[in-house]
């Protein structure tokens, strides 16, 4: 089969569409390295089938990366991507053996999340001004839910009526790979977000019933205008060079972890599928532990 069939990528795609049930971003992220891993073998080696692909035909292609300049993360993302897709391959018996096997994902360098400070926090959502428009009050409800639930840009995009509780003071997100969780929500947040679904019956006569969160024309939120919006706020009351969705995330499990929060419980809330993905945050707390010890212990 010649590796320019795309018969074999195909498949692989459905396998994570339909049985994964991976997300589309993930899906195409997939697709990319694929494609451009098969385009430079076809290029290098020329037809080859699936079989024929050597460790060494890898090596080639990632050392080709490395001298574009790629970084470690973004090669080993690539890896996982051949490595997942010759894997499936395996199991469908369409190859013997894996040219990923003796392929070693370079070192990368450990980079603790950026995060907003609770002073900063408290800046943000107590004197800082917002329009008395849709869009400013949009654009705090969408601040307060990424600081007090920690969920991910495409979930809160996504996030539909129905999946407010209020009578349990939860919501209910639908994460990575379809799984759910339950997220309890403050009696502040939960407020605002009853505010906010009652006026928007008051205030559109069309707009996108089932969604939770709407622009001023009654449209489902895009995830430029979500980033751009925290962006815009977060440059009022912070300097790190970071300032987006992602970064109140990591500031919602960085505050719970300061204080005490257990690590098994955080993972919950962020919906992660291992507790090696969480585990970052015990950096940041042993950090504000090095701190105080350092301003309060005498011999420090």
């Amino acid at each position: 089969m010649p590796i320019t069939n795309p018969k074999a990528l195909q498949q692989f795609i459905d396998y994570l569409k339909f049985q994964k049930r991976y997300s589309q971003h993930t899906i195409i992220s997939y697709q990319t390295d694929l494609v451009a891993f098969f385009d430079f073998t076809e290029l290098t080696f020329g037809s080859i089938s699936l079989a024929e692909i050597k460790p060494a035909f890898v090596r080639t292609w990632l050392a080709s990366l490395k001298e574009q300049g790629m970084e470690a993360k973004t090669i080993n993302r690539k890896i996982s991507s051949l490595k997942s897709f010759f894997k499936y391959q395996l199991k469908e018996e369409l190859v013997q053996e894996s040219p990923m096997s003796t392929i070693i994902s370079p070192k990368t360098k450990k980079r603790l999340p950026q995060f907003v400070e609770k002073a900063d926090i408290n800046t943000l959502f107590s004197y800082v001004e917002f329009p008395d428009d849709w869009q400013g009050k949009t654009d705090r409800i969408l601040l307060q839910l990424f600081y007090n639930t920690g969920i991910r840009q495409a979930e809160l995009v996504s996030l539909k009526e129905s999946q407010v509780d209020l009578f349990k003071s939860s919501i209910k997100v639908l994460g990575k790979g379809n799984k759910e969780r339950i997220i309890p929500v403050s009696a502040e947040l939960l407020g605002l977000l009853k505010n906010y679904m009652l006026e928007k019956r008051q205030v559109f006569e069309h707009y996108d019933a089932e969604i939770l969160l709407i622009n001023e024309k009654g449209n489902k939120l895009y995830p430029k205008y979500v980033y751009n919006s925290v962006k815009k706020y977060l440059s009022m009351i912070t300097t790190i060079s970071k300032k987006s969705p992602h970064v109140l995330r990591h500031t919602f499990a960085t505050h719970l972890m300061n204080n005490g929060a257990d690590l098994n419980a955080v993972k919950e809330l962020l919906g992660h599928s291992s507790l090696a993905a969480t585990q970052i945050y015990t950096h940041n707390s042993i950090e504000k532990l090095k701190d105080i010890h350092k301003k309060a212990h005498p011999k420090a």
